[in-house]
């Protein structure tokens, strides 16, 4: 690698439309301040695959949930391994990048993780609630989840689903990594608001939940959010390991934490480009 400007391909769809956020805003704040240190260039998820080769990194951020355009990003991650795209977050990931298998696995390892199952077969592993949550396996942003009761599970058609019990947690908090170091964390008070979202201050305990995941993810560069619930019991609980396009919600962060994350995403980015062997 030259001493030149590493150019970045920085993918995102302005244009979606997310509850509760606007992820274009974020990628606007995110590339201008990128531009201070690479040349950068802004496209849709649809057309990485084909502009990829004429940079140095493809940052993937706010693409959208993947559950639209499935073929598509097959089609880009295959090229992009075969090719030898730098791509930020790495493409090696074993959390949402590669759909949400990871949570029956962990689970069954015996991770602190909301319990999951993906067969009928298999309902008597989870706890009895009254209402569960079914989601699709490579889902994302909420899309395509429902509440049923337990009537109704072995009705259920379990091709590509999820299905979980409905915790009643105090909050939801998650913490955000730039490779494996953690940056910030923020919480949502009130369940019923997912996106108010607050400053949290982790303590160490919370800190080596988070860190558990991180460590056994397969990723060394890129971004990570680890979302977890607290029970009523005060124990922490894997909700998603979110390490394709996890959304930073930077605008609910100081000034000073906002500049050491992008700090720290420069750097990652940089260390990214100038790895042999790829």
């Amino acid at each position: 690698m030259t001493s030149a400007r590493l150019r970045v391909l920085y993918v995102s769809d302005l244009a979606y439309q997310a509850r509760g956020r606007r992820y274009c805003d974020e990628d606007i704040y995110l590339t201008s301040r990128l531009r201070e240190d690479f040349d950068l260039a802004v496209c849709h998820p649809l057309d990485a695959r084909a502009l990829m080769g004429g940079f140095d990194v493809v940052v993937v951020r706010n693409s959208g949930p993947v559950l639209y355009y499935r073929a598509e990003h097959d089609a880009f991650r295959a090229a992009a391994a075969d090719a030898g795209v730098r791509v930020f977050t790495e493409l090696t990931g074993k959390g949402d990048m590669a759909g949400k298998q990871y949570l029956l696995d962990l689970f069954a390892a015996g991770h602190p993780v909301i319990p999951t199952v993906d067969r009928a077969a298999d309902l008597d592993r989870l706890p009895d609630t009254a209402t569960y949550v079914a989601k699709p396996k490579f889902g994302a942003d909420s899309v395509g989840l429902t509440f049923v009761p337990r009537a109704d599970l072995a009705r259920l058609d379990y091709t590509d689903l999820l299905v979980q019990p409905r915790i009643d947690f105090r909050y939801e908090v998650s913490f955000y990594f730039v490779g494996r170091a953690f940056q910030y964390a923020l919480y949502a008070p009130h369940p019923d608001q997912r996106w108010v979202l607050e400053p949290y201050e982790p303590t160490d305990d919370d800190l080596a939940f988070a860190q558990r995941f991180v460590d056994w993810n397969d990723v060394r560069h890129g971004i990570q959010r680890v979302d977890a619930c607290r029970t009523r019991d005060g124990a922490l609980l894997l909700v998603e390991l979110e390490d394709l396009n996890p959304y930073l919600s930077l605008d609910r962060i100081s000034p000073t934490v906002r500049d050491r994350f992008v700090a720290a995403m420069k750097s990652s980015l940089t260390r990214l480009a100038n790895t042999p062997g790829r």
